[in-house]
């Protein structure tokens, strides 16, 4: 099956016959890798600012936590951290923006304030969410993960993640065309790390090249995730070297856009593999 090679986002079209790094930017105090270093506007316009110079072609703006037991944010407190940033980044970036959200609310007012994309972790479930997508002409990224953030590594189970993993997505994407979104303007994430084993995400890296097989480009994000930790040793700030071979690995096997915090690195090593391929 032919995959998209455009994606239709807000105010961009992107080629992603080139893999596009997504780079992150987190205005939260709590996140697992870089809680608390960018929570001003400032500092996260900075920061944003910083990746675009060392090549990122997409910002991921997010303000609520969503690692594995993080407490939920109000809506308000989240409103109040990404507005202002997506409203003065839009106004100096040539960059589409991303609102990592699954808040509906919050994905109005950051569409309103200039996001391009919405990446929901809850691939659009939550009341509302699907009528706002539809009702712009923003890009979505649409991520599969079981449970919730509080409790989803307790003790997650599958029969077969890959299998299970797939069908999830497909039935996402069949209610986001049924809504009326344009198969140009949708994404999908396996989602590394949101209610899944090292073995659920080391299958699914294996196999990531089925989920090529739905038509839709594949955003990857393991940049710094504990799996990394557990495969290769090492805290959040000691996963460059392996968050790198994730990248390269998830490229090869057929990812479009990789989800990273190490922008300048993966950019370089993506240009190895681009001129391999």
């Amino acid at each position: 099956m032919n995959i998209n090679t455009q994606f239709l986002c807000g105010r961009f079209q992107l080629d992603l016959t080139r893999p596009q790094v997504m780079g992150i930017v987190n205005v939260t105090p709590d996140s697992f890798s870089d809680g608390g270093k960018y929570s001003s506007v400032n500092l996260a316009v900075e920061h944003a600012l910083k990746l675009i110079a060392e090549g990122a072609d997409i910002l991921d703006i997010g303000g609520e936590s969503t690692r594995p037991g993080a407490e939920p944010v109000s809506l308000e407190e989240e409103l109040r951290r990404v507005v202002p940033v997506i409203e003065a980044l839009s106004k100096v970036t040539t960059v589409p923006l991303s609102i990592d959200t699954y808040k509906p609310e919050v994905m109005r007012a950051a569409i309103v304030a200039g996001a391009d994309i919405v990446n929901d972790i809850c691939a659009l479930r939550e009341d509302g969410a699907l009528e706002i997508v539809a009702a712009s002409n923003a890009g979505v990224c649409l991520m599969h993960m079981q449970g919730v953030p509080q409790t989803m590594q307790l003790n997650p189970q599958y029969e077969d993640v890959v299998a299970e993993v797939k069908q999830f997505l497909a039935d996402r994407v069949e209610a986001c065309l049924a809504h009326g979104i344009a198969s140009e303007r949708i994404t999908l994430d396996p989602g590394f790390g949101f209610g899944k084993t090292t073995a659920h995400n080391v299958a699914l890296i294996q196999h990531l090249d089925r989920f090529a097989e739905l038509g839709f480009p594949l955003l990857v994000g393991l940049s710094r995730k504990s799996v990394l930790g557990r495969i290769a040793g090492g805290d959040e700030q000691q996963r460059l070297h392996a968050g790198l071979a994730a990248s390269v690995i998830s490229v090869m096997k057929g990812a479009k856009i990789v989800r990273v915090h190490d922008v300048k690195a993966t950019v370089d090593a993506l240009k190895v593999v681009a001129a391999v391929m």
